[in-house]
């Protein structure tokens, strides 16, 4: 049993990491899942321009990802809807309507150039085995901005779930540079869909917003619903509307959808129903408004960890800065290595160094001559000076170069080698300023994108919603209804009309026994034929309010009075306001009265009538018992 018990162990940790890691949760250093980073690793490879079949992207990312095509094919979809990184042709789906893609045989697909800017540098990129030993992946690909904060995350893992709502990335941009400058900076999330967005509770990225729906209510008999709260569909706001109209919250005539490119929802008012009182309704009761709760959970350094939208921020502004100084200094050295071969190739052809092996006859022999011919120009060549690999680069020069070599060419190739090196030393000087000309370029390629679409340009206001309270939006329209012949109590009851109340209306019922409770509002209910009190059970309005009762003792027959206030309860619960067993004579909620006891006429009882005023006694609390108001026996009681 231990051994297995462990074996169980075992194998539950390992798949929480692997579904944690590997399957749910973005990585902080380039924003991905390892479907989402095995996509591109496929589109970079087939790159040559031109759109290419997402049924072979598919195919070819299965190559890296274990787990299907339907995966792979569903993640696309969706990395391609987020605009940036990915262009498409063909039907995409929509996400104003929540319609489906086309079969993956009809769309097609390509990496973008900024895809390639922020991500590709093969050169960096650490690589691993994929899942069968038979190709390489990348395991991170260095991006140069917080692409997490771009496109946002939802995943569902063992134990934990992150949800990371999408920003503009023309702000998070000028946030990275405001980073790298020491100056404080402010994001708030942006939605595909628009809407408006209050951040008052947002929290840095672990708090919660509200979304709404953007209306048009210029005419008073309608409302035009223009864009979508973030999370929502035409399809699921339209049924959202439809439940609440049949629920009688709100007050409809006819819905329809106009959508196309754009979000085009209209609602017409039923008679005697205007815009300007229905719009808190919308809000209050349909998908027009949502509370999204968000958690900024991403993996960093192989771990998971709950950061803040600052944080990341900052993280990339000194990530960008260690990428760009790994670029420049490789872009260094490979030019230094070109420059070391020209330098090499150039004295090899002038000086004719060629012509010292003509005669040679084994490798080392020419080796050696090479090396010898060179010894007058080591000043030239630098302290490197002439290697085994240099020698076998000089080897290669075909005779047609040699016969053709340009020196004056060869001079200028040498002099903008010279030119790069020096300007990327400057760049590698003033680091920081090289990467924030670099932020300025993507946001030009943004900001000057073919496709609309991949502008940057801010599409979710950001305000400060007034908090509606459900209750005041909700009309009083139901008739609660009592009848006093058969007690029943509810909307549904033939009987004496009460009040008219909302379906969000608890109601406190004080019954014939002196036992009250709260419930909601009742269709039907049995409550009996002589219940005391009957009203909606408003906090604030009983704070103020005195009940007295006035009951006559089981044991004793005495009467006793007791004041109290109901100021809590919890649903569906009996409270009892008087020892069991009691009688109840009489309950007021009156502030001032008076009334008079009738006793039970008795031998030597002289007096058999008495008058109480109910404000001369103090009002306590629900729990304490009633004062008593004589030692005689109560008949009856009569209030004036």
């Amino acid at each position: 049993m231990a051994y297995i018990k462990n074996l169980f162990d075992k194998n539950f940790l390992e798949y929480a990491s692997y579904v944690i890691k590997d399957r749910a949760i973005p990585d902080l250093e380039d924003g991905l899942k390892p479907v989402q980073r095995r996509i591109l690793h496929s589109l970079f490879e087939m790159d040559d321009g031109k759109f290419h079949k997402v049924a072979n992207v598919v195919g070819h990312c299965m190559k890296y990802h274990p787990h299907g095509d339907a995966s792979i094919g569903s993640a696309l979809v969706v990395l391609a809807n987020k605009e940036y990184f990915i262009d498409r042709q063909g039907n995409f789906g929509n996400i104003f309507t929540g319609d489906d893609a086309s079969a993956a045989r009809y769309i097609e697909c390509r990496v973008t150039p900024l895809a390639k800017d922020i991500f590709y540098n093969p050169k960096l990129t650490l690589m691993a085995d994929s899942y069968d030993g038979r190709n390489r992946e990348p395991v991170i690909f260095p991006a140069k901005i917080p692409v997490v904060l771009v496109m946002g995350a939802e995943g569902i893992a063992v134990g934990m779930s992150t949800k990371i709502l999408p920003h503009n990335i023309i702000e998070v941009l000028e946030a990275e540079k405001a980073c790298l400058a020491g100056k404080q900076f402010e994001l708030y999330p942006d939605f595909p869909t628009g809407g408006l967005v209050d951040i008052s509770d947002y929290r840095d990225g672990n708090g919660k917003v509200l979304v709404r729906a953007k209306l048009d209510a210029s005419d008073p008999k309608r409302i035009l619903i223009r864009e979508l709260p973030f999370g929502s569909t035409t399809e699921t706001l339209m049924a959202s509307i439809e439940t609440a109209a049949k629920a009688g919250r709100i007050k409809i005539q006819s819905i329809n959808d106009f959508t196309t490119e754009n979000v085009e929802i209209e609602i017409k008012l039923a008679r005697g129903v205007y815009a300007e009182e229905t719009i808190n309704a919308l809000f209050a009761f349909t998908e027009c408004e949502q509370s999204i709760s968000v958690n900024f959970l991403v993996i960093k350094d192989g771990l998971p960890e709950v950061m803040a939208v600052g944080e990341v921020v900052r993280y990339h502004a000194g990530q960008i800065v260690k990428i760009l100084t790994k670029e420049l200094e490789l872009e260094k050295k490979e030019l230094q290595d070109k420059l070391h071969l020209r330098t090499l190739e150039r004295i090899f052809i002038e000086e004719r160094i060629y012509k010292l092996i003509e005669d040679k006859k084994t490798a080392e022999a020419v080796g050696k001559a090479i090396v010898s011919g060179f010894q007058p120009f080591l000043k030239k060549i630098g302290t490197r000076g002439v290697n085994a690999e240099d020698i076998e680069h000089l080897l290669r020069i075909p005779i047609r170069r040699i016969s053709l070599y340009d020196i004056n060419r060869a001079g200028e190739e040498m002099k903008a080698i010279q030119a790069r090196i020096k300007e990327i030393n400057v760049h590698l000087k003033n680091i920081v300023a090289y990467a924030t000309g670099f932020l300025d370029s993507i946001i030009a390629k943004v900001r000057n994108a073919e496709d609309p679409r991949q502008r940057g340009e801010r599409k979710t206001l950001v305000g400060k919603f007034e908090k509606i309270d459900v209750k005041e939006v909700t009309k009083r329209d139901v008739e609660l209804k009592y009848d006093r012949t058969n007690g029943y109590l509810g909307s549904a009851v033939a009987g004496e009309v009460l009040a008219e109340v909302s379906p969000f209306d608890r109601i406190l019922t004080l019954r014939e026994n002196g036992v009250y409770t709260v419930t909601d509002l009742p269709e039907k209910v049995f409550i009996g034929k002589n219940a005391w009190w009957i009203g909606v059970a408003d906090k604030e309005l009983l704070s103020a309010t005195v009940f007295t009762i006035v009951y006559r003792e089981a044991e004793t027959g005495f009467p006793c009075i007791k004041r109290c206030i109901i100021e809590g309860w919890i649903m569906n619960k009996e409270y009892a306001l008087v020892p069991e067993g009691a009688t109840v004579l009489h309950v007021d909620i009156r502030q001032k009265f008076s009334f008079t006891l009738h006793y039970t006429p008795k031998p030597r009882l002289k007096t058999t009538t008495e008058n109480f005023k109910a404000q001369d006694f103090a009002v306590k609390g629900l729990k304490t018992g009633g004062v008593r108001l004589a030692s005689k026996e109560v008949q009856s009681i009569e209030v004036k």
